[in-house]
């Protein structure tokens, strides 16, 4: 398959993000200095890679950063300081509500998501590593949450994904202290799927998309939406939509596919 290179957007500021897809992986770039703050070019960026991802027929995104010693700082703190300054509330609520639209699009897709953390990842940068599938972070890699040290609260999913991933007496203890962690914690309390060498993030970010590609993308999306069944609903629930989904994907080619695969000891070719 061609290698597919975004175009170049014009209201985004110094087309801070950017997109390319090769082998049915998309891997998106963020390159806002100094330090990837997710302010309204970031989110704009990052709403037109998801359209190009969902028009498209790749099966992985892969979110880098392209600036040494950040995946994303953070929240656009500039910007919202002069929404208080100027007492305008309505900016800042339609700025909360593009940046969490964003994550929670991103959350939202029915086919991974992988984050290469490489440096730190603090508020809305950590809140944007939640939102994907999957996370792989170097050594030198940081997260947290310091909204608290400003007289705010994690404001684009954070309370909620956290949460949801690492438990409730955790997220507190992160939230509440404003704490950030080093790799090898956040590997601990399973906030890093993967831990890898310093400057390793964005290839093993790769190799575990290029893996997933090989599997069934109708399985993996219906695993993912069982594993979110998990958290909303009652196990009895959670067990009906299980097999409800798994009598669906029997019916279907690609289950086809991969059970005559493994009978005529080859690989299967799902499309």
């Amino acid at each position: 398959m061609p290698v597919q290179e975004s175009p170049k957007v014009s209201d985004t500021a110094d087309d801070v993000v950017t997109w390319r897809t090769d082998e049915r992986v998309q891997v998106v770039r963020m390159h806002r200095p100094p330090a990837n703050a997710l302010g309204l070019p970031m989110v704009e960026g990052l709403q037109r890679a998801l359209d190009a991802f969902e028009s498209s027929d790749s099966k992985v995104l892969v979110i880098v950063s392209d600036l040494d010693g950040f995946f994303a700082a953070g929240a656009d703190i500039k910007l919202m300081a002069g929404y208080v300054e100027q007492g305008d509330l309505a900016s800042f609520s339609a700025y909360g509500d593009g940046l969490r639209g964003a994550l929670s699009r991103l959350h939202g897709l029915d086919r991974p998501s992988i984050a290469a953390i490489e440096g730190l990842a603090l508020g809305g940068g950590m809140e944007l590593a939640l939102a994907c599938t999957m996370r792989v972070g170097s050594t030198k890699a940081r997260l947290g949450l310091p909204e608290s040290k400003i007289g705010l609260i994690p404001g684009a999913g954070g309370t909620q994904r956290l949460s949801r991933l690492v438990g409730r007496a955790r997220a507190l203890d992160l939230m509440l202290t404003a704490r950030d962690v080093a790799a090898p914690e956040a590997h601990a309390l399973g906030l890093l799927d993967r831990l890898v060498e310093p400057g390793r993030a964005e290839a093993e970010a790769t190799e575990l998309a290029r893996l997933l590609c090989d599997r069934s993308g109708a399985a993996l999306t219906e695993i993912m939406r069982c594993v979110d069944d998990a958290d909303d609903l009652p196990l009895d629930q959670g067990l009906a939509r299980e097999a409800m989904r798994v009598n669906t994907l029997f019916s279907g080619a690609q289950a086809r596919e991969g059970l005559t695969a493994f009978i005529e000891k080859r690989r299967p070719n799902y499309v």
